[in-house]
């Protein structure tokens, strides 16, 4: 196998990884307003990812830092062409992360009503941009004959890539219903069930369509199995959600976000970044990558490293592994 194959795929599982964490943290800045009732319980809500949120957040980097380094010709035609999008989705995490930081500084309703703002839609705008960003990724943009973004930012917001942030949407807001369910306990845990048993068939309806609409489009069978997959992994966990089974739900519905992002990978293969205007526009995991030198580096570094960063995140979430409940937050 070619180191660039590789990469790709070692791109792909970063990409996964994020979306599996990230995801049901962005899930739970967006229940904040339908989840919690007073101050107390929104507190509750967000000591369930305070611990892990930043750690998560690693991923991101980890990913934008090994597509540089290992396809620098497609990480600079996506930063450049997705540049407002992209710019628009960090201001929305640095508001996020500052917000976690900054809600409890001051004991004002006011300030922490403002924060708790940021918060919301700080996750609810990375929720909704990844998803358009990737479909637009799978679907195909404008690229001329030097691999250079030569379309508009309106070009970006087309029916599929839509379909697409619907889809993120959906399954980061269901993840962390059943995210919550797992980590609290009491009437807080009862009222996220009841949330994720109601977004079930929402998420199902428009994450079908859009992995039913991506396989019809570009007819790759491996890609077909693993959203048939992924499809199937949601069903199970909507099911384990009507049984109060959260753990094997919280296991389905991650599991649906891990098959979805690898399925869009696989159809996405050799491609990184197709072109709508040539077929010999497109980049791929050939011309976009870096020498074979520096892919030979880069791979002794992350067989060194990467089981270090799993063994320490797994620690954390080991340690904070306890559900929390209401009355354990002081008033």
């Amino acid at each position: 196998m070619h180191l660039t194959t590789v990469w790709f795929a070692l791109i792909a599982i970063l990409w996964a990884g994020y979306f599996l964490l990230e995801g049901f943290d962005f899930g739970v800045g967006m229940l904040l307003p339908f989840l919690a009732r007073d101050n107390r319980e929104r507190r509750l809500l967000i000591n369930t990812i305070g611990p892990v949120w930043d750690g998560n957040e690693v991923w991101l980097l980890v990913a934008g830092g090994a597509t540089f380094a290992a396809f620098p010709e497609w990480y600079a035609t996506l930063f450049s062409g997705f540049y407002l999008p992209l710019l628009i989705i960090l201001v929305a995490l640095i508001l996020r992360g500052v917000a976690f930081e900054y809600r409890g500084k001051k004991d004002d309703p006011v300030w922490r009503r403002r924060w708790d703002r940021c918060i919301i839609g700080g996750s609810f705008v990375p929720a909704l941009l990844w998803g358009v960003a990737f479909g637009n990724i799978v679907r195909g943009v404008k690229l001329d004959a030097h691999h250079e973004y030569v379309g508009g930012f309106f070009d970006l917001l087309n029916p599929y890539a839509l379909v697409g942030g619907l889809t993120t949407l959906a399954l980061f807001l269901l993840h962390g219903a059943v995210f919550l369910a797992l980590k609290t306990d009491g009437e807080m845990r009862l009222r996220a069930g009841n949330l994720a048993a109601r977004l079930a068939p929402v998420a199902i309806i428009i994450a079908g369509t859009f992995l039913l609409w991506t396989s019809l489009t570009h007819h790759d069978a491996i890609g077909s199995v693993l959203s048939l997959a992924a499809a199937l992994a949601l069903a199970g966990g909507t099911v384990a959600i009507f049984v109060r089974r959260e753990g094997w739900a919280f296991l389905a519905t991650g599991l649906t976000v891990v098959l979805a992002v690898f399925a869009l990978f696989v159809t996405l293969f050799p491609d990184v970044m197709p072109s709508t205007v040539a077929a010999a526009n497109s980049l791929t995991v050939h011309n976009a990558s870096s020498t074979p030198y520096t892919l030979k580096v880069m791979t002794w570094v992350a067989v060194a490293f990467t089981p270090l960063v799993l063994a320490y995140q797994g620690w954390t979430y080991w340690v904070f592994r306890k559900r929390l409940t209401v009355d354990r937050i002081p008033s």
